[in-house]
């Protein structure tokens, strides 16, 4: 058990079992008591890739806070008899938590995507809650001899929260990577996707479908030669986890 909740393990991967509500219950409570929060989701490609990375792998399991975003982690979860309260979406609770920094007169940092996508959800954002909610934004198409000054400008900017839109395992490791340095942040997210359903660039699924775990096929229809790989192949192999799981105990 972690210091917020009955953390699981699906899989190799911890995850803790919490409801949207008491997610934000938890990082509203870090952001107040200056207890900084590296957080991460899990979906079904992510653990297929966990199992061969291992630095990845550790990269998840050693954040603070975990949470399933797919629908396909809570199913697994019930059949394999670990039942998760429910699917805590990664763009839900990304913009949950704009929302929240703009009530509470906090600021976010923007960082990842390309240079048009990440400005377009800056001024979207400065645009409904305010200029002072986006304390900077950075794209993600910087060398590695730039993180360092990357890491700085975050830190400088004094926000309260970071969301990195980069794809996995390159968010993830450097999350890891500069957790220590990032540390004045309350609270640090990587939203994958995120930015591009923002700002427009990519539409999001019906509610009807994300209810029946199909989010993933509508992005697939919308970007089938990036998505494809992720969409068959690596669900595909989730399957065959759980259910090799499921029947080896």
């Amino acid at each position: 058990m972690n210091k917020y909740s009955a953390r699981i393990q699906i899989l190799g991967s911890n995850i803790d079992n919490l409801s949207m509500v008491e997610t934000m219950a938890v990082i509203d409570n870090s952001i107040e008591n200056k207890t900084p929060i590296l957080h991460t989701v899990v979906n079904a490609a992510k653990i297929v890739a966990m199992k061969t990375n291992p630095e990845l792998r550790q990269s998840v399991n050693e954040a603070d806070l975990i949470n399933a975003d797919g629908m396909a982690v809570v199913w697994a979860s019930k059949f394999l008899k670990k039942p998760l309260k429910e699917r805590v979406s990664g763009i839900d609770l990304f913009i949950n938590l704009v929302e929240r920094a703009a009530k509470k007169q906090r600021s976010v940092y923007l960082l990842g995507a390309k240079e048009e996508v990440v400005t377009a959800v800056a001024h979207k954002f400065q645009s409904i809650y305010g200029t002072a909610t986006v304390a900077g934004y950075q794209h993600g198409y910087f060398s590695k001899e730039d993180e360092l000054q990357v890491v700085q400008q975050i830190v400088d900017s004094k926000a309260s929260y970071l969301f990195v839109a980069m794809s996995s395992p390159k968010k993830e490791l450097f999350l890891h990577r500069y957790k220590e340095l990032l540390s004045s942040v309350g609270f640090i997210m990587g939203v994958g996707g995120s930015f591009d359903v923002v700002s427009g660039k990519v539409k999001r699924a019906p509610s009807w479908m994300q209810k029946l775990g199909l989010e993933w096929f509508y992005r697939f229809l919308q970007e089938p030669k990036r998505m494809w790989k992720r969409s068959f192949i690596e669900n595909g192999k989730f399957v065959i986890m759980v259910v090799k799981e499921k029947f080896s105990n």
